[in-house]
């Protein structure tokens, strides 16, 4: 610690502010189907959610090692890279809570480190295999994988409960996903706290406190555990909303099937090493559980809204990394103005957000684009063709159109002049 000059510790300082931007941008992932479909009231549900992932933070370091000592180049890494990595992914983080999308704080940091790198040394300080094996191809794999487990889920949970009373049914599986939750809770805090944990570890690396390939220090799990874990209960209530309420209507059945599936595909990564990103594995499987359902509805509109900012977060975060490099690497006064600069667009953000609040309060009220909770809002052409191949349990209409009234047709004559 006595090494650390005023650099490493402005980066360290900026790297849990990122930390912190995760654990709010990131309790959607893990609370907005309990908190949308009643199982837990808001505030316990972020509650238990920032306990969890500060547990969750001590668990593992195989992600944090793949930050740390994978992605790039370590030996070719200074300071400022690290700052102006930190500072696109904070943006992004920022902009994304604004309009309340689920995009990945992890694909933010990343993106943020990849073009600051190339900014500063070039290609050839990026590992080109890593991004594309624990980082592309997951990016791409976690929410088809997450969904189609969300699917089946669903399907089976409803099949198993059918003979069972409604209400008996709704309470066993909020219990059910009052579990799952905590499990999802538990799951973000052994991934995405410790890919703070690793751009710490990188900045100490590239600062000549640590030797290269070294392990995070118990001080920097600790920090980066508080950090998400304190984000966390201060609740991304607008990205809560969009995930509880506007991709689609979640039932508890549907909410356990989400959350359990999410968890499962979230752990084993953490395992194997892979950086995932939970916002995708949890966005992948809110989906997966609501066309799961016979006659579900997934909002398209809000979905296509989404996948952009995914496609966009890598690219946007690297943009924007590689410009404050460029600026940081200028000197002491760069680094100020990079600085201050993410102050005040923090600032800037936080102000705009202010004008329409959204908190624990009014979470569950309306959809994410500001209209009345569209339960019966039109399948979209993706549900049609599902519930078209899905056969109907027994009992229920043979095709999804005979669950869709039909249009009433215009009175006649007669017809007005009998209600005359």
């Amino acid at each position: 610690m006595e090494h650390i000059t005023l650099l490493l510790a402005i980066v360290i300082v900026t790297a849990l502010v990122f930390d912190f931007t995760n654990g709010f941008h990131d309790t959607a992932n893990a609370m907005a189907t309990t908190i949308s479909t009643g199982a837990l009231k808001p505030k316990t549900a972020v509650a238990m959610s920032a306990v969890l992932n500060l547990v969750g933070a001590f668990l593992s370091v195989e992600v944090a090692k793949t930050i740390s000592k994978g992605l790039v180049d370590e030996t070719g890494i200074a300071p400022e890279v690290i700052l102006a990595a930190l500072v696109g992914a904070i943006l992004w983080n920022l902009l994304t809570w604004l309009i309340g999308l689920p995009s990945s704080s992890s694909h933010a940091l990343m993106g943020g480190l990849i073009g600051a790198t190339i900014a500063s040394i070039g290609l050839s300080g990026v590992n080109g295999g890593v991004v594309v094996t624990k980082v592309l191809i997951p990016a791409i794999a976690a929410p088809l994988v997450a969904g189609m487990a969300a699917y089946f889920s669903t399907r089976l949970t409803y099949k198993i409960g059918k003979n069972t009373a409604p209400k008996a049914q709704a309470k066993g599986y909020r219990s059910g996903q009052i579990a799952s939750a905590g499990l999802v809770s538990l799951a973000h805090g052994t991934n995405d706290a410790q890919k703070t944990m690793g751009i710490i570890t990188l900045a100490l690396v590239a600062g000549g406190v640590l030797a290269p390939g070294s392990n995070p220090p118990m001080w920097v799990i600790l920090s980066a555990g508080l950090a998400i874990a304190l984000g966390t209960y201060l609740g991304g209530w607008r990205i809560i909303r969009t995930m509880g309420k506007g991709l689609t209507d979640l039932q508890p059945q549907q909410g356990f099937a989400a959350q359990t599936s999410a968890a499962t595909v979230i752990l084993a990564s953490s395992h194997l090493g892979f950086s995932l990103s939970t916002t995708h594995s949890c966005s992948g499987a809110v989906m997966g559980a609501g066309l799961g359902r016979k006659g579900g509805v997934v909002r398209w509109s809000t979905a296509t809204r989404m996948f952009v900012a995914w496609g966009l977060t890598l690219p946007a975060a690297g943009l924007v990394a590689a410009v404050a490099e460029f600026v940081a690497r200028q000197g002491d006064w760069g680094v100020a103005a990079v600085a201050t600069f993410l102050v005040v667009s923090c600032a800037a953000i936080w102000i705009i957000s202010r004008r329409q609040v959204v908190n624990h309060t009014n979470v569950n009220d309306v959809d994410a684009d500001g209209t009345p909770d569209s339960g019966d809002a039109q399948p979209g052409v993706v549900t049609t063709a599902i519930a078209a191949v899905t056969p109907p349990p027994a009992g229920a209409p043979a095709d999804l159109s005979a669950t869709i009234p039909a249009p009433s047709a215009p009175p006649t004559e007669s017809a007005r002049s009998a209600a005359v």
